[in-house]
Protein backbone atom coordinates (compact mmCIF):
# COMPACT_ATOMS: atom_id res chain seq x y z
CA UNK A 1 0.00 0.00 0.00
CA UNK A 2 1.30 3.46 -0.89
CA UNK A 3 2.14 5.88 1.93
CA UNK A 4 1.33 8.80 -0.39
CA UNK A 5 -1.54 11.04 0.73
CA UNK A 6 -2.67 13.72 -1.75
CA UNK A 7 -3.85 16.28 0.81
CA UNK A 8 -0.65 15.90 2.85
CA UNK A 9 1.35 16.40 -0.35
CA UNK A 10 0.16 20.03 -0.47
CA UNK A 11 2.85 20.93 2.05
CA UNK A 12 5.50 20.23 -0.59
CA UNK A 13 4.21 22.99 -2.89
CA UNK A 14 5.29 26.45 -1.63
CA UNK A 15 2.74 28.29 -3.80
CA UNK A 16 -0.11 26.49 -2.03
CA UNK A 17 1.10 27.82 1.30
CA UNK A 18 1.76 31.39 0.22
CA UNK A 19 -1.17 32.25 -2.05
CA UNK A 20 -4.86 32.78 -1.49
CA UNK A 21 -5.43 31.50 -5.04
CA UNK A 22 -7.15 28.16 -5.59
CA UNK A 23 -5.69 26.61 -8.72
CA UNK A 24 -8.17 24.99 -11.11
CA UNK A 25 -6.12 25.78 -14.22
CA UNK A 26 -3.61 23.00 -13.71
CA UNK A 27 -3.88 21.67 -17.26
CA UNK A 28 -2.16 24.89 -18.29
CA UNK A 29 0.63 24.31 -15.80
CA UNK A 30 0.81 22.79 -12.34
CA UNK A 31 2.38 24.34 -9.29
CA UNK A 32 6.03 23.45 -8.67
CA UNK A 33 7.51 21.32 -5.93
CA UNK A 34 9.67 23.11 -3.41
CA UNK A 35 12.42 20.54 -3.97
CA UNK A 36 12.42 21.45 -7.66
CA UNK A 37 12.94 25.13 -6.90
CA UNK A 38 15.74 24.26 -4.47
CA UNK A 39 17.45 22.05 -7.04
CA UNK A 40 17.43 24.84 -9.62
CA UNK A 41 18.88 27.27 -7.10
CA UNK A 42 21.57 24.83 -6.00
CA UNK A 43 22.68 24.13 -9.55
CA UNK A 44 22.97 27.81 -10.44
CA UNK A 45 24.86 28.62 -7.26
CA UNK A 46 27.19 25.61 -7.19
CA UNK A 47 27.72 23.97 -10.59
CA UNK A 48 26.71 26.45 -13.30
CA UNK A 49 29.39 25.63 -15.86
CA UNK A 50 29.60 24.02 -19.30
CA UNK A 51 29.47 20.25 -19.44
CA UNK A 52 32.28 17.91 -20.40
CA UNK A 53 35.36 19.71 -19.10
CA UNK A 54 37.91 17.93 -16.90
CA UNK A 55 37.99 20.32 -13.92
CA UNK A 56 36.11 19.39 -10.73
CA UNK A 57 33.04 21.61 -10.97
CA UNK A 58 32.52 20.65 -14.63
CA UNK A 59 32.67 16.99 -13.64
CA UNK A 60 30.02 17.60 -10.98
CA UNK A 61 27.83 19.44 -13.47
CA UNK A 62 28.17 16.68 -16.06
CA UNK A 63 27.27 14.05 -13.47
CA UNK A 64 24.23 16.08 -12.39
CA UNK A 65 23.11 16.36 -16.00
CA UNK A 66 23.46 12.61 -16.46
CA UNK A 67 21.40 11.92 -13.34
CA UNK A 68 18.70 14.22 -14.65
CA UNK A 69 18.55 12.40 -17.99
CA UNK A 70 18.45 9.00 -16.31
CA UNK A 71 15.66 10.04 -13.92
CA UNK A 72 13.63 11.62 -16.72
CA UNK A 73 13.96 8.56 -18.93
CA UNK A 74 13.13 6.15 -16.13
CA UNK A 75 10.00 8.14 -15.28
CA UNK A 76 8.50 7.10 -18.62
CA UNK A 77 10.08 3.65 -18.86
CA UNK A 78 12.73 4.63 -21.39
CA UNK A 79 16.53 4.55 -21.59
CA UNK A 80 18.66 7.69 -21.50
CA UNK A 81 19.62 7.38 -25.18
CA UNK A 82 15.93 7.29 -26.16
CA UNK A 83 14.96 10.74 -24.85
CA UNK A 84 15.70 14.38 -25.48
CA UNK A 85 14.86 17.37 -23.30
CA UNK A 86 13.63 20.61 -24.83
CA UNK A 87 11.83 23.84 -23.95
CA UNK A 88 8.31 22.56 -24.71
CA UNK A 89 6.39 19.70 -26.27
CA UNK A 90 5.44 22.06 -29.09
CA UNK A 91 9.10 22.73 -29.88
CA UNK A 92 10.12 19.08 -29.62
CA UNK A 93 7.42 17.91 -32.03
CA UNK A 94 8.32 20.71 -34.41
CA UNK A 95 12.00 19.71 -34.31
CA UNK A 96 11.06 16.06 -34.77
CA UNK A 97 9.11 16.89 -37.93
CA UNK A 98 12.27 18.43 -39.43
CA UNK A 99 14.28 15.20 -39.28
CA UNK A 100 11.65 12.51 -39.79
CA UNK A 101 12.35 10.73 -43.07
CA UNK A 102 9.29 9.17 -44.72
CA UNK A 103 8.71 7.54 -48.11
CA UNK A 104 7.83 9.83 -51.00
CA UNK A 105 4.19 8.75 -51.31
CA UNK A 106 3.43 8.64 -47.58
CA UNK A 107 0.04 9.13 -46.01
CA UNK A 108 -0.23 10.83 -42.60
CA UNK A 109 -3.20 10.19 -40.33
CA UNK A 110 -3.60 13.19 -38.03
CA UNK A 111 -5.98 13.32 -35.09
CA UNK A 112 -8.45 16.19 -35.23
CA UNK A 113 -8.83 16.13 -31.42
CA UNK A 114 -5.29 17.12 -30.54
CA UNK A 115 -3.58 20.19 -29.19
CA UNK A 116 -2.13 22.05 -32.15
CA UNK A 117 1.37 21.03 -31.01
CA UNK A 118 0.71 17.56 -32.45
CA UNK A 119 -1.03 18.82 -35.58
CA UNK A 120 0.79 21.80 -37.12
CA UNK A 121 4.21 20.13 -37.50
CA UNK A 122 2.68 17.26 -39.46
CA UNK A 123 0.51 19.50 -41.62
CA UNK A 124 3.64 21.50 -42.52
CA UNK A 125 5.57 18.31 -43.18
CA UNK A 126 2.85 17.03 -45.51
CA UNK A 127 2.72 20.33 -47.37
CA UNK A 128 6.50 20.45 -47.75
CA UNK A 129 6.80 16.92 -49.17
CA UNK A 130 3.39 16.60 -50.82
CA UNK A 131 2.29 13.82 -48.48
CA UNK A 132 -1.39 12.97 -48.22
CA UNK A 133 -3.29 13.77 -45.01
CA UNK A 134 -6.18 11.77 -43.63
CA UNK A 135 -7.96 13.35 -40.68
CA UNK A 136 -8.79 10.90 -37.94
CA UNK A 137 -12.51 11.53 -37.45
CA UNK A 138 -14.22 11.88 -34.12
CA UNK A 139 -16.40 8.82 -33.72
CA UNK A 140 -19.54 8.54 -31.63
CA UNK A 141 -18.89 7.21 -28.18
CA UNK A 142 -18.14 3.51 -27.88
CA UNK A 143 -20.41 1.34 -25.68
CA UNK A 144 -17.99 1.72 -22.76
CA UNK A 145 -18.24 5.51 -22.81
CA UNK A 146 -21.00 7.72 -21.49
CA UNK A 147 -20.71 10.76 -23.71
CA UNK A 148 -21.41 11.48 -27.38
CA UNK A 149 -18.31 13.69 -27.40
CA UNK A 150 -15.62 12.75 -29.92
CA UNK A 151 -13.15 9.98 -29.17
CA UNK A 152 -10.31 8.19 -30.94
CA UNK A 153 -10.57 4.41 -31.08
CA UNK A 154 -8.77 1.56 -32.84
CA UNK A 155 -12.07 0.86 -34.61
CA UNK A 156 -12.39 4.31 -36.19
CA UNK A 157 -8.69 4.36 -37.05
CA UNK A 158 -8.55 1.03 -38.85
CA UNK A 159 -10.49 2.11 -42.00
CA UNK A 160 -8.02 4.97 -42.53
CA UNK A 161 -4.94 2.75 -42.62
CA UNK A 162 -3.35 1.71 -45.89
CA UNK A 163 -0.04 0.31 -47.07
CA UNK A 164 1.08 3.94 -47.52
CA UNK A 165 0.42 4.96 -43.91
CA UNK A 166 3.72 6.25 -42.52
CA UNK A 167 2.70 8.24 -39.46
CA UNK A 168 -0.31 8.35 -37.13
CA UNK A 169 -0.65 11.05 -34.47
CA UNK A 170 -2.94 11.27 -31.47
CA UNK A 171 -3.32 12.54 -27.93
CA UNK A 172 -3.21 10.18 -24.96
CA UNK A 173 -5.76 12.30 -23.11
CA UNK A 174 -7.62 15.30 -24.48
CA UNK A 175 -6.65 18.58 -22.82
CA UNK A 176 -10.25 19.76 -23.27
CA UNK A 177 -12.43 16.65 -22.97
CA UNK A 178 -10.31 14.79 -20.43
CA UNK A 179 -10.97 11.58 -22.38
CA UNK A 180 -8.29 8.90 -22.11
CA UNK A 181 -7.56 7.07 -25.36
CA UNK A 182 -6.40 3.46 -25.48
CA UNK A 183 -2.96 4.19 -26.88
CA UNK A 184 -1.68 0.65 -26.41
CA UNK A 185 -4.41 -0.81 -28.64
CA UNK A 186 -4.04 2.08 -31.08
CA UNK A 187 -0.31 1.32 -31.34
CA UNK A 188 -1.05 -2.31 -32.08
CA UNK A 189 -3.35 -1.33 -34.94
CA UNK A 190 -0.85 1.21 -36.35
CA UNK A 191 1.92 -1.36 -36.36
CA UNK A 192 -0.06 -3.76 -38.51
CA UNK A 193 1.22 -1.52 -41.31
CA UNK A 194 4.93 -2.24 -41.87
CA UNK A 195 7.02 0.82 -41.06
CA UNK A 196 4.14 2.96 -39.76
CA UNK A 197 4.95 5.09 -36.71
CA UNK A 198 2.74 6.40 -33.89
CA UNK A 199 3.40 9.82 -32.34
CA UNK A 200 1.55 10.54 -29.08
CA UNK A 201 1.03 13.77 -27.14
CA UNK A 202 1.00 12.78 -23.47
CA UNK A 203 0.87 16.28 -21.98
CA UNK A 204 -2.67 16.03 -20.59
CA UNK A 205 -2.22 12.52 -19.22
CA UNK A 206 1.22 12.68 -17.58
CA UNK A 207 0.14 14.70 -14.49
CA UNK A 208 -2.46 12.04 -13.67
CA UNK A 209 -1.26 8.59 -14.71
CA UNK A 210 1.93 6.56 -14.92
CA UNK A 211 3.53 6.56 -18.38
CA UNK A 212 5.36 3.47 -19.65
CA UNK A 213 6.32 4.00 -23.27
CA UNK A 214 7.58 0.44 -23.77
CA UNK A 215 4.34 -1.06 -22.49
CA UNK A 216 2.33 1.30 -24.69
CA UNK A 217 4.36 0.30 -27.74
CA UNK A 218 4.59 3.85 -29.13
CA UNK A 219 7.30 5.18 -31.44
CA UNK A 220 7.27 8.80 -30.25
CA UNK A 221 5.85 10.23 -27.01
CA UNK A 222 6.20 13.65 -25.41
CA UNK A 223 4.99 15.58 -22.38
CA UNK A 224 5.83 18.76 -20.47
CA UNK A 225 7.38 18.66 -17.01
CA UNK A 226 5.88 21.99 -16.02
CA UNK A 227 2.50 20.25 -15.97
CA UNK A 228 3.91 17.43 -13.84
CA UNK A 229 4.99 19.58 -10.86
CA UNK A 230 8.39 20.40 -12.35
CA UNK A 231 10.27 23.10 -14.28
CA UNK A 232 9.31 24.57 -17.65
CA UNK A 233 10.91 21.96 -19.92
CA UNK A 234 9.59 18.97 -21.87
CA UNK A 235 10.67 15.46 -22.85
CA UNK A 236 10.41 13.50 -26.09
CA UNK A 237 10.88 9.75 -26.38
CA UNK A 238 11.78 7.99 -29.61
CA UNK A 239 12.27 4.23 -29.69
CA UNK A 240 15.59 2.98 -31.01
CA UNK A 241 13.91 1.56 -34.10
CA UNK A 242 12.14 4.88 -34.73
CA UNK A 243 15.45 6.73 -34.39
CA UNK A 244 16.71 4.84 -37.43
CA UNK A 245 14.26 6.88 -39.55
CA UNK A 246 15.59 10.20 -38.24
CA UNK A 247 18.14 12.55 -39.68
CA UNK A 248 19.94 15.05 -37.46
CA UNK A 249 19.75 18.73 -36.61
CA UNK A 250 23.17 18.54 -34.97
CA UNK A 251 26.42 20.05 -36.17
CA UNK A 252 28.20 18.14 -38.90
CA UNK A 253 30.91 16.88 -36.54
CA UNK A 254 28.39 15.27 -34.16
CA UNK A 255 27.85 11.59 -34.80
CA UNK A 256 24.11 11.64 -34.08
CA UNK A 257 24.15 8.29 -32.31
CA UNK A 258 21.28 9.01 -29.92
CA UNK A 259 18.16 11.17 -29.79
CA UNK A 260 19.77 14.00 -27.87
CA UNK A 261 22.58 14.44 -30.39
CA UNK A 262 20.12 14.29 -33.29
CA UNK A 263 17.47 16.60 -31.89
CA UNK A 264 18.75 18.36 -28.78
CA UNK A 265 20.40 21.49 -30.20
CA UNK A 266 21.72 22.26 -26.69
CA UNK A 267 18.15 23.09 -25.67
CA UNK A 268 18.14 21.20 -22.37
CA UNK A 269 18.48 23.89 -19.71
CA UNK A 270 21.06 22.45 -17.33
CA UNK A 271 19.59 23.90 -14.15
CA UNK A 272 16.07 22.75 -15.03
CA UNK A 273 17.17 19.27 -16.02
CA UNK A 274 19.02 19.05 -12.71
CA UNK A 275 15.66 19.36 -10.95
CA UNK A 276 13.99 16.38 -12.62
CA UNK A 277 15.22 13.77 -10.09
CA UNK A 278 13.30 15.80 -7.48
CA UNK A 279 10.10 15.37 -9.48
CA UNK A 280 10.66 11.64 -9.87
CA UNK A 281 11.47 11.08 -6.19
CA UNK A 282 8.26 12.88 -5.19
CA UNK A 283 6.28 9.83 -6.31
CA UNK A 284 8.19 7.55 -3.98
CA UNK A 285 9.80 4.12 -4.44
CA UNK A 286 6.50 2.47 -5.45
CA UNK A 287 5.34 4.98 -8.03
CA UNK A 288 2.66 2.66 -9.43
CA UNK A 289 0.95 2.60 -6.04
CA UNK A 290 1.28 6.38 -5.79
CA UNK A 291 -0.33 6.88 -9.18
CA UNK A 292 -3.19 4.60 -8.13
CA UNK A 293 -3.83 6.74 -5.04
CA UNK A 294 -3.70 9.89 -7.15
CA UNK A 295 -6.19 8.51 -9.68
CA UNK A 296 -8.63 7.52 -6.94
CA UNK A 297 -8.44 10.94 -5.26
CA UNK A 298 -8.86 12.79 -8.55
CA UNK A 299 -11.88 10.62 -9.38
CA UNK A 300 -13.57 11.92 -6.21
CA UNK A 301 -12.77 15.52 -7.11
CA UNK A 302 -14.20 15.38 -10.61
CA UNK A 303 -17.23 13.38 -9.44
CA UNK A 304 -18.34 16.30 -7.26
CA UNK A 305 -18.21 18.71 -10.18
CA UNK A 306 -19.66 16.35 -12.76
CA UNK A 307 -22.60 15.42 -10.50
CA UNK A 308 -23.50 19.09 -10.21
CA UNK A 309 -23.13 19.75 -13.94
CA UNK A 310 -25.31 16.72 -14.79
CA UNK A 311 -28.04 18.10 -12.54
CA UNK A 312 -28.52 21.18 -14.73
CA UNK A 313 -30.52 21.14 -17.94
CA UNK A 314 -28.73 24.25 -19.23
CA UNK A 315 -25.22 22.72 -19.05
CA UNK A 316 -23.49 20.60 -21.69
CA UNK A 317 -20.53 18.53 -20.49
CA UNK A 318 -17.95 18.05 -23.23
CA UNK A 319 -16.31 14.72 -22.53
CA UNK A 320 -17.24 11.77 -20.37
CA UNK A 321 -20.16 12.61 -18.09
CA UNK A 322 -19.12 10.33 -15.23
CA UNK A 323 -15.96 10.39 -13.12
CA UNK A 324 -14.56 7.04 -14.17
CA UNK A 325 -10.77 7.08 -13.69
CA UNK A 326 -10.41 4.53 -16.48
CA UNK A 327 -12.11 6.83 -18.97
CA UNK A 328 -11.06 10.36 -18.04
CA UNK A 329 -8.62 12.59 -16.19
CA UNK A 330 -9.89 15.48 -14.01
CA UNK A 331 -10.08 18.00 -16.84
CA UNK A 332 -13.74 19.00 -17.00
CA UNK A 333 -15.07 21.25 -19.77
CA UNK A 334 -18.60 22.52 -20.23
CA UNK A 335 -20.77 25.19 -21.83
CA UNK A 336 -23.95 26.82 -20.61
CA UNK A 337 -26.92 27.47 -22.87
CA UNK A 338 -27.37 31.15 -23.63
CA UNK A 339 -24.20 32.17 -21.77
CA UNK A 340 -20.70 32.79 -23.10
CA UNK A 341 -17.89 30.82 -21.49
CA UNK A 342 -16.02 34.05 -20.78
CA UNK A 343 -19.03 35.39 -18.92
CA UNK A 344 -19.11 32.28 -16.71
CA UNK A 345 -15.42 32.53 -15.82
CA UNK A 346 -15.70 36.28 -15.19
CA UNK A 347 -18.59 35.58 -12.83
CA UNK A 348 -16.61 32.96 -10.92
CA UNK A 349 -13.56 35.19 -10.55
CA UNK A 350 -15.57 38.21 -9.43
CA UNK A 351 -17.03 36.19 -6.55
CA UNK A 352 -14.10 34.06 -5.45
CA UNK A 353 -10.40 33.19 -5.52
CA UNK A 354 -10.87 30.26 -7.91
CA UNK A 355 -8.70 30.29 -11.02
CA UNK A 356 -10.10 28.49 -14.07
CA UNK A 357 -10.22 29.42 -17.77
CA UNK A 358 -12.29 29.63 -20.92
CA UNK A 359 -11.29 29.17 -24.56
CA UNK A 360 -10.06 26.50 -26.96
CA UNK A 361 -6.75 25.75 -25.20
CA UNK A 362 -4.89 25.24 -28.49
CA UNK A 363 -7.25 22.42 -29.45
CA UNK A 364 -8.92 24.90 -31.74
CA UNK A 365 -9.70 22.51 -34.60
CA UNK A 366 -11.67 20.28 -32.24
CA UNK A 367 -13.42 23.08 -30.34
CA UNK A 368 -14.36 24.95 -33.52
CA UNK A 369 -15.04 22.12 -35.94
CA UNK A 370 -15.92 19.04 -33.88
CA UNK A 371 -17.73 20.71 -30.96
CA UNK A 372 -19.06 23.65 -33.01
CA UNK A 373 -18.06 26.24 -30.41
CA UNK A 374 -15.93 28.57 -32.50
CA UNK A 375 -18.29 31.51 -32.22
CA UNK A 376 -19.05 31.39 -28.50
CA UNK A 377 -15.67 31.59 -26.79
CA UNK A 378 -15.03 27.89 -26.48
CA UNK A 379 -15.55 25.99 -23.23
CA UNK A 380 -15.18 26.63 -19.52
CA UNK A 381 -12.39 24.34 -18.35
CA UNK A 382 -11.85 23.30 -14.74
CA UNK A 383 -8.65 21.25 -14.45
CA UNK A 384 -7.72 19.63 -11.17
CA UNK A 385 -4.74 17.67 -9.89
CA UNK A 386 -4.09 15.63 -6.78
CA UNK A 387 -3.18 18.58 -4.54
CA UNK A 388 -6.67 20.01 -4.95
CA UNK A 389 -9.06 19.11 -2.15
CA UNK A 390 -12.66 17.98 -1.79
CA UNK A 391 -13.36 21.16 0.16
CA UNK A 392 -12.04 23.30 -2.69
CA UNK A 393 -14.19 21.70 -5.36
CA UNK A 394 -17.27 21.75 -3.11
CA UNK A 395 -16.82 25.49 -2.58
CA UNK A 396 -16.27 25.93 -6.31
CA UNK A 397 -19.58 24.23 -7.06
CA UNK A 398 -21.31 26.60 -4.64
CA UNK A 399 -19.83 29.62 -6.42
CA UNK A 400 -20.61 28.18 -9.86
CA UNK A 401 -24.21 27.62 -8.81
CA UNK A 402 -24.47 31.30 -7.81
CA UNK A 403 -23.11 32.34 -11.18
CA UNK A 404 -25.45 30.10 -13.16
CA UNK A 405 -28.47 30.94 -11.05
Amino acid sequence: MSSFFPTAARAQFPALQQSHQVYFDNAGGSQTLGTVASSVKDYLEETNVQLGASYDVAKQSTETYGRGLKAAAGFMGAASDEIVIGPSTTQLFSNLSLILNLPADSELIISSLDHEANISPWVRLAKLHNYSIKWWPAAPASPTHTSPSPILTPENLKPLLSEKTALVTCTHASNVLGTIHDVKKIAEIVHTVPGAKLCVDGVALAPHREVDVKNLGVDFYAFSWYKVYGPHIAILYASRSAQETLGSLGHYFHTGTNLESKLGLASASYELLAALPSVVSYFGPDKSATWAVIAAHEEKLQDILLCYLRSRNDVTIHGEKVADKELRVPVVSFTVSGRSSKEIVDGIESRSNFGCRWGHFYSKRMVDDRLGLGGCGGVVRVSMVHYNTVEEIEKFVTVLDEVLS
